[in-house]
Formats: structure tokens, sequence, C-alpha cells
């Protein structure tokens, strides 16, 4: 069976700005299975659980800092508050400058997956292009693969792969399960461009999805910035991954 069909909020910020509560109805309308927040726009995280119960969406993981420092006790509180166990964070550009740059990267990232773990948590990495530099001679994914914890799972965004010289299909393949979310999203494959609906750009999906297998629990609809109306650009792409099978909607 396809995987289940998420919406990164991050895509609908400016809608969610001016009305939380009608655009996240507006999502359940559309058909997504789920939701994954990323920030909250005059709405406590609180209240957005009870919103996305009473909708019938599914939070299927939470887009955070690092839980470390000043942010560990916001972060484990914020999970807790939308009875999510799967945490995401991203990495920082300059992390991957140089060896020392991106070894001192996993040792904070090792702590944060140490400090989640004694909480309940699971700690995800969201990838950019900027993890596909060269470093020290290999691409500073791979680097992350070797040196992080395996308890922390990769959140493979398959346009920044490819966007960053790499394959998507064959990032998915070589994590196995490692890779149980994936971010989709659709473009010229170009950081300075806006992006488009998924199946309007130089994507193609369907290598994608078979490479995931059963290991995907979910595919997440994610759009950065896109010419015309973000809501539009939201509703095709849900029209296209079900339409053609890639992904299970709720209609």
């Amino acid at each position: 069976m396809a995987a289940p069909l998420a919406l990164q909020l991050y895509s609908l910020r400016d809608d969610l700005a001016r009305n939380y509560k009608a655009t996240i109805a507006r999502v359940a309308e559309m058909g997504y299975v789920g939701v994954e927040p990323a920030g909250f726009s005059g709405i406590t995280a609180e209240e957005a659980g009870n919103l996305f119960a009473d909708l019938g969406l599914e939070v299927c993981s939470v887009h955070t800092q690092l839980p470390l420092g000043k942010q560990k006790n916001e972060v484990i509180e914020l999970a807790g508050q939308l009875e999510v166990t799967r945490v995401i964070s991203s990495t920082p550009r300059e992390g991957f400058a140089d060896m020392d740059s991106l070894k001192a990267l996993c040792e904070r990232w090792n702590q944060a997956c140490e400090t989640a773990s004694e909480h309940g948590l699971t700690l995800g990495l969201h990838n950019h292009w900027w993890e596909f530099t060269p470093v020290d001679g290999r691409p500073g994914f791979e680097w992350l693969t070797e040196l992080l914890d395996p308890g922390i799972f990769f959140q493979v965004d398959t346009y920044w792969v490819n966007t960053g010289g790499s394959d998507a299909a064959r990032v998915i393949e070589s994590l196995g399960e490692r890779a149980p979310l994936l971010h989709i999203k659709d473009g010229p494959c170009d950081p300075a461009l806006p992006m488009t609906a998924v199946g309007e750009g130089k994507m193609d999906f369907g290598p994608i999805v078979r490479a995931a297998g059963d290991t995907a629990e979910w595919l997440i609809v994610e759009i950065d910035r896109v010419e015309g109306d973000m809501a539009a650009a939201v509703a095709r792409s849900y029209q296209y991954l079900t339409a053609n099978g890639l992904a299970r909607g709720a209609r």
C-alpha cells in the first residue's frame, strides 16, 4: 500500500498567519492524511494539536530546534503537546565548511540524540542541498551517515538531494529503514528559483517511491516558495501524488 500523504505546514505559513484554523481546515478538505508543523501563528501548540485531532489529521512529526541547552525543555514539551515522538531539525550551511566543522556538528547532533532518547523521542535530520557539498573528498551527507548516532534518522528532502547533485532514489535506497519520512517537492532543482507544485517540475517521483519500498512511512509535501497561489499548488500536489498511486490520501 502507498504511504500516507502529509503536508509540511511551512508551505502555507502566510495563510496560517492570517487564519490558522481556517487554513488547517482547508488542508483537511484537500484530503491530506497528516500534517507536519513547523512553528505556530496566533495559536498554541496545544490548541493546534486539538484542532488537528478534531479534523482527523495525524501529526506525523514536528520540526523543532535541537533539544539542547535552553531549547531542550521547550522541544520536549512541544512533542508532548502534539503527542508525537519524532522531532526533526536541520543543519547549518557552515557545518560543511571543512572536516572540523562537520565533526563538531555531528558531536552536537549526537548529544541531542541522547537527550531526545532519554525523553522517549527520536531525532531526525532534514537535509538541504548543502549536505552534498564535498568535505574531505566526499559528499558531506556520506559523512553524516557514518558519524551520526545510528539512532538519528533522516528525513530525506528528495528535491534538495537532486539539487545538491546527488540522486534521491539512490540515497533513499542506501538508507533503508533509516529514512522513514520523505519530503516531496518539485521545481527546477535550482535553489535560487521558485518551486512548482509536485508533478510540474524536473523531479521524477516514480523511482523515488519505488526505492522507498516499505520503509517510507510518510510522504510529506513541502513547497518553500512558488509563483502564484501556494494553496492551489499544495492542492495540485495532493492530486498528482494520489491520482498516480504514489501516495495515499484520505479521499
